[in-house]
């Protein structure tokens, strides 16, 4: 079947990442808060940063983890298939892919392209997306 979602590997390093940039903004906001006191307005606003830096990160682990270790994961960009591109943590977070059938069902042909069956009334081919030529 074919998914529009990022793999589990570069979730899960964008979580760590996410991670990291909330380290970060802890570092920043009380490396800033401690140098800029007495700044009026810019002893205010270089912590803010930092702030913004842990929110930010907060927001995205939250999303990369849930990706990571999610069954069904919220689909952004990436266009692959089971059979073509592993997911080497789905076994581990997923469910086990969907398998094809091997006899094409009644009322149906292969696509000229990839040989994959495919039903009569289809305009384009279910695994790899061509658009099938008119009987």
């Amino acid at each position: 079947m074919k998914s529009i979602k990022p793999g589990r590997g570069p979730s899960m390093m964008g979580g760590f990442g996410s991670v990291f940039g909330i380290v970060f903004g802890i570092f920043w906001t009380v490396l800033a808060s401690s140098m800029t006191q007495g700044f009026g307005l810019v002893g205010v606003i270089f912590p803010l940063f930092g702030v913004l830096f842990i929110i930010m990160g907060v927001v995205n682990a939250i999303y990369h983890f849930k990706n990571a270790t999610g069954e069904n994961r919220y689909s952004e960009f990436d266009i692959t298939d089971d059979t073509e591109e592993p997911d080497p943590l789905n076994r581990q977070f997923g469910s086990k892919p969907e398998s094809t059938p091997d006899a094409p069902p009644s009322g149906s042909s292969f696509c000229p392209y990839c040989g994959a069956p495919v039903q009569n009334d289809f305009a384009f081919c279910r695994k790899c997306g061509k658009a099938l030529p008119k009987e």
